[in-house]
């Protein structure tokens, strides 16, 4: 059982805390393992569950049927950590529905939130965030997918990449640049998947299977009602967002972290080397004390983050970059001692901590690689 005394922090309400062991004991006792042999089959179970039983709610306001007034960027991160102990997938389809659908939440009008936030909130649509480009991770500003206004509609051209849940969205948050440059030119899209010129592929095979895959537009065509918050202001609308969900990236960091201590902790309570058993060696105690520690280090800049959001409201960019940095760094060493102190049962395919090592990888690339969050908090800092 994963260490839950953090849940005592001054970061949380009561409400926090309940929600933390009611998403526990739901996943303990009600939480399906969906059949990973098919990513997106599996991701669209864990959206129907998810959706089920109430946690998608959490993802979208009040208004629009979900649970809190506003993004609670708390109640956001404790799902995220309690699902990634157990299913880094359904975790992703959790965090997804939110990413996905957090850019209307903020800037859509009355009628696009109308439109598409409560399908997202039951989970009977499923939603995605499309920013990547093959020239332009990282680097947002090399960004060549153009928009371009005929008549009453917006026509798009360009390719992303590396787009979650590619072929099972039902809408795609699409972010893209007028064709006369500068950096006032990006406008963020609502592009609903049977739109006309939309080619959607869902083909891209990854360490640890999710649904990924391209998008290609080849005079894609959506109303002018499509445009998310002011046309030229969608880079606001990709930055705030981000805001938003680069914390919960480190909490399933942390979910991660907390299941490998765990695996290691009961297998150095029960493995006996060298005449005693693990876990009376000091080697092994070091190791467990340096993961311990790591893991109350990163949940601390996360949950200040998470908390900084939601009580003191405004951008908390230099917060999240730390919290996304650090949680994914350090999930990514405790997990790797954890697989050191296994041994030979740490590297069979689909023991517990060979999974973990796989999933955590993406971790430090995807929302901003952990090289960008240090020029982000740089910035911050300098400026």
């Amino acid at each position: 059982m994963a260490d839950r005394t953090y849940l005592d922090w001054p970061f949380f309400d009561d409400a926090h805390r309940a929600l933390a062991r009611d998403v526990e004991a739901w996943r303990d006792r009600g939480l399906r393992e969906a059949d990973h042999g098919d990513p997106s089959a599996a991701c669209r179970a864990y959206v129907t569950q998810l959706g089920a039983a109430g946690w998608l709610h959490y993802a979208v306001p009040r208004a629009l049927g979900g649970a809190p007034d506003a993004f609670d960027v708390r109640s956001i991160c404790l799902i995220r950590e309690m699902l990634a102990y157990t299913s880094s997938l359904a975790e992703f389809a959790f965090a997804m529905q939110g990413l996905g659908s957090g850019p209307i939440a903020l800037f859509g009008t009355d009628a696009q939130k109308r439109r598409y936030l409560p399908g997202v909130a039951a989970g009977s649509s499923i939603a995605a965030f499309a920013i990547s480009e093959a020239g332009a991770g990282s680097d947002l500003s090399a960004m060549t997918t153009t928009a371009r206004r005929d008549g009453a509609d917006i026509v798009i051209d360009g390719e992303k990449t590396w787009i979650s849940n590619a072929g099972i969205a039902g809408h795609y948050v699409v972010f893209c640049r007028w064709p006369d440059g500068g950096e006032r030119s990006f406008v963020a899209l609502v592009v609903e998947a049977g739109a006309p010129g939309l080619d959607v592929t869902g083909t891209i095979d990854l360490m640890a299977p999710h649904p990924l895959g391209t998008l290609r537009f080849r005079a894609c065509r959506v109303p002018e009602s499509a445009i998310l918050g002011e046309p030229g202001k969608g880079m606001r609308v990709a930055l705030a967002t981000l805001d938003v969900f680069r914390t919960t990236v480190g909490a399933a960091a942390l979910g991660f972290a907390r299941r490998a201590l765990d695996e290691a902790v009961a297998f150095a309570r029960e493995r006996v080397a060298f005449g005693k058993l693990l876990a009376e060696h000091q080697l092994t105690q070091a190791r467990v004390a340096d993961m311990a520690t790591a893991i109350d280090a990163a949940a601390l800049l996360v949950y200040r983050a998470a908390w900084t959001r939601d009580r003191r409201g405004g951008r908390v960019t230099r917060e999240a970059a730390m919290a996304k940095l650090v949680a994914t760094e350090s999930a990514q060493q405790v997990i790797d001692q954890a697989v050191q102190l296994l041994g030979a049962r740490g590297v069979v395919s689909g023991a517990p901590v060979e999974r973990l090592y796989r999933e955590i990888r993406a971790l430090r690339i995807y929302e901003g690689t952990s090289e960008v969050q240090k020029i982000v908090i740089a910035g911050q800092v300098l400026s």
